[in-house]
């Protein structure tokens, strides 16, 4: 395979506290590329929203996504709506635990107690345990 042509797509992102956080994302193939890819690669039980006319994200700041020609979208669906994408804050601490080590529920690990237990602290009563998992 040839290697793919870069496009950069670059943003900036901030916190309202005047920090800026850069998120550098690159394009290396066209829509219809990465449709035909994916249909090779991907399978079928991977649901693809709007398989006609499939949205290609290349780039997300806060709650928005945009395509491959720079048009927005509020993200209503995806699963980081709760954060936001590219959130300074979360991007860091997620740096910092997993330079120290990936995490999981198999294997003690302080961080893993530490924030169920702020959590339930949030919730009500009878809410008291986390089941942590990485999608719906």
């Amino acid at each position: 395979m040839a290697s793919p042509t870069v496009n950069d797509h670059h943003t900036k992102i901030t916190n309202g506290k005047n920090d800026e956080s850069e998120c550098d994302v690159k394009e290396y193939y066209s829509r219809d590329k990465t449709l035909k890819l994916r249909d090779i690669y991907i399978p079928t039980c991977t649901e693809l929203f709007y398989r006609e006319n499939p949205l290609k994200i290349v780039r997300s700041q806060g709650t928005y996504m945009y395509d491959q020609l720079g048009n927005k979208y509020l993200d209503c669906i995806n699963n980081v709506a709760h954060v936001g994408h590219c959130h300074p804050y979360v991007n860091n601490e997620i740096y910092k635990q997993m330079s120290a080590c990936a995490t999981n529920n198999r294997y003690l690990h302080d961080n893993t107690v530490i924030l169920a237990e702020r959590i339930t602290k949030t919730l009500p009563k009878g809410l008291e345990q986390i089941f942590y998992t990485n999608s719906g």
